[in-house]
């Protein structure tokens, strides 16, 4: 099923067509971490005078190993800070997956570190590997906490793979998480007082803690602080529950100064819902309404328990919002021709985009029936005013069905190579979409997704 309205190069005032700004940001981070990882490895160097035997080999290489991991760290601790300056620019998806890298990099860091220590220590004092390891552990000071850290980050790996990850909800594995601040805490004391590079050198310890306090710092003000001072800011509460489609509704929420929390078309927050069964998790849910002064809406599907739960939610329970997230905003567009290409609830953040970006808009919305069509006859009332193109597509009934290739999306979007895509719908759709568009001559920098299997 195939619904258009006429197509112009129609721009009311507000939505003209301005380039954006880049940021050098998502430029500049990687060179800072790898400019970090160069000054762990001249710690290292300078206090290396010489490297004689297998023994001495291995042991340099757990050192290696070891102030690596120890500053990789401090990495993943900062990257999931929520800092606005990176999530906005760099984006909270890739972010996540700068994270989730970087995590099995940690953990084969600390793996080879362990495993080199041992080895070394046991061929320099002519012992075996057992006996080595019961002397580390029980007898070198701060060791036992930090053999306990490092086991903490090795099952923090296993339930983070992908297979172990499939078989928990989002909130179980995100609060298994938590126990990675508890592994930095227990290993940061072992890295300093039996760490070769620290023992003795007070510029490098004075460093260390400067690292560690001040992701610390962050942490505490952007994950706790923030959110608790804008719950009690905004005080918001669910107005109203509305369904949109089958297994989806929207949620109405109202409060005070909700223009300071700056949230842009296109971004999430993470909402605390303040009621038996969901106060103790915070879950990411798109804005499907740009937001007003005393109103935000968000639009769920039931996709497990939590959004699940949404759905009985009554008027007045209480709310608390962390955010805005995401880079998944007007300021990723480079050129006036826009697609948006969206399944399922996956409309949600495009929609906002649909009525608020600038230049010439398409929007593309596939769905399994034509009843799945959420917030359909607002996305009309936008093409209608603003002049844009929609085109719905659905699975069912067959006849209605277009597959989602490269020649098909061109069908739709004439001259589809110079366009910014705006993708956003399950993952399968997605992998599809961005192989469907780059064959069709869309450049990869053009193809903007943001996903939230975080």
């Amino acid at each position: 099923m195939t619904t258009m309205f006429s197509s112009t190069n129609y721009a009311r005032r507000g939505l003209r067509h301005r380039r954006p700004r880049r940021s050098l940001v998502p430029f500049l981070v990687p060179l800072v971490i790898w400019g970090g990882v160069a000054g762990v490895l001249a710690l290292w160097w300078s206090d290396t005078t010489s490297v004689a035997g297998p023994a001495a080999w291995l042991t340099g290489a757990g050192r290696i190993t070891g102030l690596l991991a120890g500053y990789a760290c401090a990495v993943l601790l900062a990257l999931m800070a929520r800092m606005p300056l990176l999530d906005h620019t760099i984006g909270t998806d890739r972010l996540a997956r700068w994270h989730a890298w970087g995590g099995r990099c940690t953990v084969s860091l600390a793996l080879a570190h362990t495993l080199l220590i041992i080895w070394g220590y046991s061929l320099a004092s002519h012992t075996n590997v057992v006996s080595q390891t019961s002397t580390l552990v029980l007898h070198y000071p701060d060791l036992l906490k930090g053999t306990a850290g490092f086991l903490l980050f090795v099952a923090t790996g296993i339930v983070s793979a992908r297979a172990a990850r499939r078989r928990m909800s989002y909130e179980t594995w995100h609060y298994l998480h938590f126990a990675t601040y508890l592994a930095v805490f227990l290993t940061f004391g072992h890295q300093l007082s039996n760490g070769a590079d620290f023992v003795g050198n007070r510029l490098a310890q004075a460093a260390w803690y400067t690292l560690f306090l001040g992701v610390a710092a962050l942490l505490a003000w952007y994950r706790f602080a923030v959110p608790v001072r804008r719950g009690l800011r905004h005080r918001l509460r669910v107005a109203a529950v509305l369904p949109e489609a089958p297994g989806v509704v929207s949620v109405h929420l109202t409060g005070r100064h909700l223009d300071d929390l700056g949230g842009e078309p296109g971004q999430f927050l993470r909402w605390r819902f303040l009621t038996r069964g969901l106060w103790w998790t915070a879950n990411p849910y798109s804005l499907s309404a740009p937001a007003h002064p005393g109103h935000l809406r968000i639009t769920v599907k039931t996709a497990g328990g939590h959004s699940a739960a949404l759905a009985r939610l009554r008027p007045g329970t209480r709310v608390w919002a962390e955010g805005p997230y995401g880079a998944f905003t007007a300021n990723r567009r480079t050129v006036p021709k826009v697609l948006l290409l969206a399944g399922g609830v996956g409309i949600t953040p495009l929609r906002t985009l649909f009525e608020t970006l600038p230049g010439q808009v398409t929007l593309v919305y596939r769905a399994r029936r034509t009843a799945d069509l959420a917030l359909r006859g607002e996305l009309d009332a936008i093409a209608v005013r603003r002049r844009a193109t929609v085109h719905y597509i659905v699975d069912e009934p067959a006849g209605y069905s277009r597959p989602l290739t490269a020649g098909a999306l061109s069908n739709l979007v004439p001259d589809l190579a110079a366009h910014d895509v705006y993708l956003c719908g399950p993952p399968g759709m997605t992998e599809a979409a961005i192989g469907a568009l780059r064959e069709a001559g869309v450049p990869a920098r053009r193809i903007h997704h943001e996903s939230f299997a975080f």
